[in-house]
């Protein structure tokens, strides 16, 4: 959420983020949103200091005998009362109106965040890996794991309808070595730690990291009222919600292994074969907390740990740094990273590392001392993929993939499959 206070101060850098995200300038409208609002606060303010002066003077009219001014002030009190009641009732409607609209207004985006409309105009950082080279055509996921009876999506869809799969046997064997290999690395060697969360959460949740009341569309919601959750995103930054940290305590470094849902709300048409956009998936997140000094250093590294995941399991990959236009709601800068898919012969997203600066601390009231007994701060908050666990699997079934139709595991892998080497064309690993 945009601190006023900075709009009131610099409404044409305020309007100038805007017009970087593609959108027209609002401040004017805001400020004059503000002074309205405050001006009901003002009026609701001096109508109970009327009414609380004339209370005083009621028992010093009585006392003197002075009837008449006893009877004016006894019907000022009470007609105060009235307009105190219908302007506090407009003050906090007027209140609400005002942060919801700043709510549904998206991060103001970094100077070094390159411009642009669409992904076309995002920009490449780096490259790692080459492409294989295949002596035959390589297939899809989705053409591979049906061959071998590992993947069904004619069964997901009789229990739940498109944007589903069922896998079986060394499929998700695989799929599940894949996301302990990827939670055990950020434990052991990126000392982050790993957290357990629900996947259930209240509205205040989703509005902490931006969710609502802009997307709820994108989200499911249970009849009770529960959301479930987009990714853990959700809940490992609110776990800071409405605390005062000490410095010396960040960065708090966390991550999970969760199952994720999305309604995946104006995406019709797109990558409707296979796993690649699906209604339920699971991904290992990672959170960070940290000082506003520390951030832009913190998303470098959280974007090497989402990196070296991919390195490790040797799949070729390219590192891009997206534009206004293609950045998420909350962000003020993100990377992206883009892993090699054979079957389709182009690089796809596979984990996505913003920072957010305090525009989420500031929904969620989520603040730090500087100082011991200093003033407290908002922190700055950061998320990313390490990895998308389903779309991690694709990549290692596309890249790993063998002209006999078995599939090879990458070497990180095979500790956690008793040494297996291979999952045949079969369905059975060897």
């Amino acid at each position: 959420m945009h601190d006023i206070k900075a709009i009131r101060e610099n409404p044409e850098a305020f309007d100038r983020a805007l017009a970087r995200r593609g959108l027209k300038a609002k401040a004017r409208a805001i400020l004059a949103f503000d002074e309205s609002r405050r001006a009901t606060i003002t009026a609701a303010e001096q109508a109970l200091a009327d009414r609380n002066a004339a209370s005083k003077l009621i028992g010093k009219a009585k006392a003197t005998g002075d009837e008449a001014e006893f009877e004016r002030l006894r019907a000022l009190v009470a007609e105060k009362k009235d307009e105190i009641v219908q302007l506090e009732n407009k003050a906090k409607s007027a209140e609400a109106e005002f942060k919801n609209l700043l709510l549904t207004l998206p991060n103001s985006p970094l100077d070094e965040t390159p411009d642009g409309a669409d992904e076309s105009d995002n920009v490449e950082i780096r490259r790692w890996g080459s492409p294989r080279a295949f002596d035959f055509d390589p297939r899809e996921h989705w053409e591979i794991g049906e061959a071998m009876g590992l993947m069904d999506f004619e069964a997901a869809a009789k229990l739940s309808g498109a944007r589903f799969v069922v896998m079986k046997g060394a499929m998700i064997r695989l799929h599940r070595a894949i996301a302990q290999f990827m939670l055990d690395t950020h434990v052991d060697q990126n000392g982050l730690t790993e957290v357990w969360t629900p996947v259930l959460v209240r509205d205040e949740a989703m509005l902490g990291t931006g969710q609502l009341p802009k997307f709820a569309e994108d989200s499911y919601q249970t009849t009770n009222g529960w959301w479930l959750i987009p990714t853990a995103e959700v809940t490992l930054t609110n776990l800071a919600a409405g605390e005062i940290l000490e410095a010396s305590a960040l960065p708090l470094r966390y991550t999970a292994w969760t199952q994720c849902f999305r309604s995946e709300a104006g995406s019709a048409g797109k990558d409707t074969r296979g796993m690649l956009r699906q209604h339920q998936f699971e991904k290992v997140e990672m959170v960070s907390i940290t000082t506003p000094e520390e951030s832009l250093a913190e998303l470098d590294r959280m974007t090497r740990c989402a990196e070296g995941i991919l390195e490790a399991l040797e799949l070729p990959y390219r590192t891009v740094a997206l534009c206004t236009g293609d950045m998420g709601f909350g962000a003020r800068k993100t990377h992206d990273l883009e892993v090699w898919l054979p079957g389709q012969n182009a690089y796809r997203e596979i984990s996505s590392c913003s920072v957010c600066g305090d525009f989420q601390a500031r929904r969620m009231n989520a603040r730090f001392r500087p100082e011991p007994e200093a003033k407290p701060e908002f922190v700055h908050t950061l998320n990313g993929s390490g990895l998308a666990v389903g779309r991690t699997l694709i990549a290692v079934i596309e890249n790993y993939q063998n002209a006999d139709g078995s599939i090879s595991v990458p070497s990180v892998l095979r500790p956690y499959l008793k040494g297996a080497t291979t999952i045949g064309a079969d369905g059975a690993l060897g």
